[in-house]
């Protein structure tokens, strides 16, 4: 099947890249020039993945991102010109699976679309009902439910595969490339700062001090382990 892409951006000259890049590459694209108009389509179009801009009249793509989570779990990019750490835990604060800085590499950016929807697309691994709880933290795999001091926490999709890959393999190092292959693919293999953003924004969920973290622990320079707690 043809996978449908939903590209939101209120640059013209750049939507038009995109969708030349995009259907060259064989998928069905469609545009928005603000945030309104994307959730519009979003709602009558149901694409199978959204590409975002973050700076946008009307509704900016935090916003759109946010509304779209409230909802689905279809697969959402961000792509922005804000590069910075706390621009992009932002982003994924909002429910992002992904994000592109721009200028960005056009064979670099449809791998990524590509290997995002081979995520989305991929069957729930079987994670053999692997439970794991202290007086802290509870995170039932088989329910796909976390959560800390009784509080359930949300995950994005991709959050929750990263969480559960470690919690599978609990006090097992994985090195940092084992790691991105297994979660997001082995387009992203080299991402090491990505993994560390995504590390810590985990953190910042399920740690009782994201600063002195307890469960995602970090080999230094080798990667991350999960390590239960009595």
């Amino acid at each position: 099947m043809i996978s449908k892409i939903l590209v939101v951006d209120d640059d013209p000259m750049l939507s038009e890249l995109v969708v030349y890049n995009l259907e060259s590459e064989g998928f069905e694209v469609l545009t928005a020039a603000d945030g309104q108009e994307g959730m519009r389509k979003f709602h009558s179009e149901r694409p199978d993945l959204v590409v975002l801009d973050v700076t946008m009249p009307k509704l900016n793509g935090y916003e759109v991102c946010q509304r779209i989570r409230e909802m689905s779990d279809t697969p959402v990019i961000m792509l922005t010109a804000q590069g910075r750490e706390d621009d992009i835990i932002r982003g994924l604060d909002s429910g992002a699976d992904d994000y592109v800085t721009k200028p960005f590499q056009v064979k670099e950016f449809v791998a990524r679309i590509r290997a995002t929807l081979r995520r989305s697309e991929m069957e729930p691994v079987d994670m053999e009902s692997i439970t794991y709880q202290d007086s802290h933290l509870t995170i039932d795999l088989d329910a796909r439910r976390v959560t800390v001091d009784g509080d359930v926490v949300k995950l994005t999709p991709t959050e929750y595969k990263l969480l559960a890959y470690l919690v599978k393999n609990k006090t097992r190092v994985l090195e940092f490339r084992q790691i991105l292959e297994n979660v997001w693919g082995f387009e992203y293999i080299d991402d090491i700062d990505y993994l560390r953003v995504y590390i810590w924004h985990l953190r910042r969920k399920i740690e009782p001090n994201p600063k002195n973290p307890v469960y995602l622990i970090n080999e230094l320079n080798t990667g991350y382990r999960f390590e239960p707690q009595a």
